[in-house]
C-alpha cells in the first residue's frame, strides 16, 4: 500500500524538529489576550487579530443576552494556521476528501478547540455558530431545541471588523458571506438555500409544534430545513422585540413548573400562542430585506481595546500541541502520535505538551498506569503547566469509577485540582471532580461548595446535578436529595434518568441503614474517544466500609450483596443481617492545629483549637489519612490553619476524617 502524502507530511515534519538549527530558532508564537490563547505559526499581528475575533465574539455574545459574565468553564485553545497546506494537514477529512470550511472546531470534555486557516478571510465566522452555540450551553439554562439552534443560526450572521459590527441577516442569503465561511469553493458543492427563501416557500409550522420539535436532517445540509429557518426567525423576532426575559420566564413555567407550551406561553409572553405566531409571521413579512435588520453599529470590543502578549514558541512545542488536537481526530490520530512518539525523548525536542497528548491518548483508552507516567513525566518537564496534573487528577477520577474501587491517592488528587483550579477558576468540570472527591473523602461541607460551583458554570450538565443530590443525601438532607432525584428521572440524559432513578430507589436503605445496595456493573469497554461526564457520574463505585466514611450514604459496602433489579424498591427485611457501620455524623471546623503526637506510629494524635474549643483527634493511621493541600502529613506540624472534618468521642475528642492544610 503506498504512504499517504499525510503520512510523508508527518515524517518531514518530525525529520525537521530533529534540526538543531530549526529548534534554535522557534517561528512559533502565543498571543494572549484576557480570555483567549492563540497559538499560530503566523505573524504577530495575524495572531492578535484572530485573538481580537475572539474577544468581539464572546463580548457580542454577553451583549445579545444581556450577559455582565460569560463563564468559559472548559479551556479554549485556538490554533492558527498560517497557510492552506498546514491547514490541510490538519483539518478533518469527511470521506477521505479535504474539508473546503476555513477554521472547525473540537468540543470536548476536557477542552474546546478552535483551528483556523490564516490564507483565508475572515476564517473565524466559519466557526462562530459552533462557537455561540458553546457560549450558550455555558451560559443558559437548559432550554428547547428551537431557541439554541435558532441563536445559533442568529449568532452566525454576525460580521466584525476591528470597530463595528453588524448582525441579524439572513446567514446563507450573502455569497461574500458563504464564501468567507465556505473557503475555497470544490466546484460541486450546492450553495445552500437562504432561510428567507424556504420561510417564503414553506408553510410554516405553527409555534406550540415549534417549540416541541426536534432539530431535522436533509441530504446536503443538515440546517436546510423548515425547523432551523423557522428557529432563527422565531430568535430574530424576540432579539429585535427585546422579548428574551419573557423567554426566560417561559423556560421556567416548563421546565421548573411543567406547564403544558401553550399554556406557558400564554402567561410568559401575555398572549396566546397563536397571537404570538402571527406577531412572529407579522414581523418576518415587515422584512423587505433581512439584511436590512443588520444595522451597523459599534461592537462593544474594538481592536484597540484588546491587550494582548506574545511570545515565542519552540517549533517542537508547536507541532506537538497540534498533533495533540490531531488526537481527536479519528483520521489523523495514528499520524498524530507517532509525530509525538518521534518527537518524545529527544534532547532537542522533548517537552510537556508531548507527554500530556501520549498521556491523554492512554487516557481515554483507560490504560491509567502509562497515562500516570506521562502526565508525570510532563510535571517533570514543566511543572507549571496545569494540563498534567489536571489530567493526573482525571486518571484517578475514571479509574475509580470503572474499576468500582477506592480512588488511589484521594488527597493527591484534590491537590492536583486544586493547583488546575488556581490557574482555571472557571473550570467547572475540575469543580465537579472536586466535589465528588470531596464527598468520597468525607468532606461534605467542602462538597457543598464544590459542587454548586460546577453547575453555576455549567447549568445544563445533568451529571452535575446528579452528584448535587449525591451531597445532599451525603449530608442527611433528605428532602432535598429526593426532590432532585426525582426531577432527574426525567432527564433526557438516559444515563443520569437511570441513575437517579436507581438512587432515588435506594434511599429508604440510605436513610434506614446509611449504606445503599450495591449495584454490579461491569466496567466500560476502553474506547478511543473520552468517556462521558454522564458516564462517568452515574457509576457507582464500591468502597471498603472499613475505609470509607460513615456519613457518606452515597457509597457502597464491598461486602454486600447485590440486589436484582426488580427488588431494589422492595422493603429491605427487618431480619436482614445488619451491616457494622459507623453512624455518627462528621462535623467540619475551621481553626488551628496547635501540635501533633506521632508517639506511637502509624496512629498520630492532633491538638487542634478552633476559638474557645479545644478538641484531641485522632486518626488510626496518618499515612493513609486524607489530606489536602500538602503532599504528605507532617509530626512536626505545630501551628498551622487547617480545616478538619472528624466524627466525635465525646465532648472534646474524636476521630479525624480528614485534614486540609491551608
Amino acid at each position: 500500500m503506498p504512504i499517504s502524502r499525510l503520512f510523508v507530511a508527518l515524517l518531514l515534519s518530525a525529520s525537521a524538529l530533529l534540526s538543531p538549527a530549526l529548534a534554535a530558532e522557534p517561528h512559533w508564537i502565543q498571543v494572549a489576550s484576557r480570555h483567549f490563547l492563540v497559538l499560530t505559526d503566523g505573524d504577530e499581528k495575524q495572531g492578535r487579530e484572530v485573538a481580537v475575533r475572539f474577544e468581539q465574539m464572546r463580548a457580542v455574545f454577553g451583549q445579545l443576552l444581556a450577559r455582565s459574565r460569560v463563564n468559559m468553564p472548559l479551556p479554549v485553545d485556538i490554533i492558527a494556521l498560517k497557510s492552506d497546506e498546514e491547514y490541510a494537514n490538519a483539518a478533518p477529512s469527511p470521506q477521505g476528501k479535504p474539508i473546503f470550511e476555513a477554521a472547525f472546531s473540537i468540543p470536548g470534555e476536557d477542552r474546546e478547540f478552535f483551528v483556523l486557516d490564516l490564507a483565508e478571510a475572515d476564517n473565524w465566522r466559519a466557526i462562530s455558530r459552533e462557537f455561540g452555540r458553546m457560549l450558550l450551553n455555558y451560559n443558559y439554562p437548559p432550554t428547547q431545541p428551537w431557541f439554541d439552534e435558532g441563536f445559533a443560526e442568529y449568532f452566525a450572521s454576525l460580521h466584525l471588523d476591528n470597530r463595528q459590527m453588524w448582525v441579524g441577516e439572513d446567514p446563507e442569503s450573502n455569497p461574500a458571506v458563504r464564501q468567507s465561511v465556505l473557503g475555497k469553493p470544490s466546484g460541486t458543492a450546492k450553495p445552500p438555500q437562504p432561510l428567507v427563501e424556504l420561510l417564503s416557500a414553506s408553510p410554516w409550522m405553527t409555534l406550540s409544534a415549534l417549540f416541541v420539535a426536534q432539530p431535522e436532517s436533509s441530504a446536503g445540509n443538515s440546517r436546510q430545513t423548515l425547523f432551523y429557518a423557522q428557529s432563527w426567525m422565531v430568535m430574530h423576532y424576540l432579539i429585535d422585540r427585546n422579548k428574551l426575559a419573557e423567554t426566560g420566564a417561559y423556560f421556567g413555567l416548563v421546565h421548573n413548573n411543567k406547564l403544558p407550551v401553550d399554556e406557558a406561553i400564554q402567561k410568559a409572553y401575555g398572549m396566546t400562542s397563536a397571537q404570538l405566531d402571527q406577531a412572529v409571521k407579522d414581523y418576518f413579512h415587515s422584512l423587505t430585506a433581512v439584511s436590512a435588520k443588520a444595522v451597523v453599529t459599534a461592537a462593544p470590543v474594538t481592536y484597540d481595546d484588546v491587550g494582548v502578549t506574545d511570545t515565542d514558541v519552540p517549533e517542537a512545542v508547536g507541532r506537538a500541541s497540534v498533533a495533540e488536537m490531531d488526537l481527536r481526530l479519528p483520521e489523523r490520530h495514528d499520524q498524530a502520535r507517532q509525530l509525538l512518539e518521534t518527537i518524545a525523548g529527544k534532547p532537542l525536542t522533548d517537552n510537556t505538551v508531548v507527554h500530556r497528548g501520549v498521556g491523554w491518548d492512554h487516557l481515554v483508552k483507560m490504560e491509567f498506569e502509562p497515562a500516570t507516567e506521562e502526565f508525570n513525566a510532563a510535571v517533570e518537564l514543566e511543572n507549571k503547566d496545569p494540563w498534567p496534573r489536571y489530567y493526573m487528577a482525571l486518571t484517578k477520577f475514571r479509574e475509580a469509577q470503572s474499576s468500582g474501587k477506592e480512588v488511589k491517592g484521594l488527597a493527591n488528587m484534590m491537590q492536583d485540582l486544586h493547583f488546575s483550579l488556581e490557574k482555571w477558576t472557571e473550570c467547572a468540570e475540575a469543580y465537579y471532580m472536586l466535589g465528588w472527591a470531596q464527598r468520597v473523602g468525607g468532606g461534605i461541607h467542602a462538597a457543598m461548595e464544590s459542587v454548586p460551583a460546577a453547575i453555576r458554570l455549567a447549568p445544563r450538565n445533568q451529571s452535575y446535578l446528579l452528584e448535587m443530590a449525591r451531597v445532599y443525601a451525603a449530608a442527611k438532607d433528605w428532602d432535598a436529595a429526593t426532590a432532585l432525584l426525582q426531577r432527574l428521572t426525567a432527564s433526557s440524559d438516559s444515563r443520569v434518568a437511570a441513575a437517579a432513578h436507581s438512587d432515588l430507589q435506594d434511599l429508604p436503605s440510605l436513610m434506614k441503614y446509611g449504606v445503599a445496595p450495591v449495584h454490579t456493573a461491569a466496567a466500560p469497554a476502553a474506547t478511543s474517544s473520552a468517556p462521558s461526564s454522564a458516564a462517568a457520574a452515574t457509576a457507582k463505585p464500591t468502597t471498603p466500609a472499613a475505609t470509607q466514611p460513615a456519613s457518606k450514604p452515597g457509597s457502597t459496602s464491598a461486602t454486600a450483596k447485590s440486589s436484582p433489579a426488580a427488588d431494589l424498591s422492595d422493603e429491605i427485611s427487618e431480619t436482614a443481617s445488619e451491616p457494622v457501620i459507623d453512624k455518627r455524623p462528621i462535623h467540619y471546623l475551621k481553626g488551628k492545629l496547635v501540635s501533633v503526637d506521632c508517639s506511637q506510629p502509624p496512629v498520630a494524635v492532633l491538638t487542634f483549637s478552633s476559638g474557645a474549643k479545644t478538641l484531641t483527634l485522632k486518626t488510626a493511621d496518618y499515612k493513609s489519612m486524607t489530606l489536602v493541600g500538602a503532599d504528605a502529613f507532617s509530626c512536626a506540624w505545630a501551628n498551622r490553619q487547617v480545616s478538619v472534618n472528624y466524627k466525635a468521642v465525646g465532648t472534646d475528642t474524636g476521630d479525624l476524617v480528614s485534614l486540609e492544610v491551608r
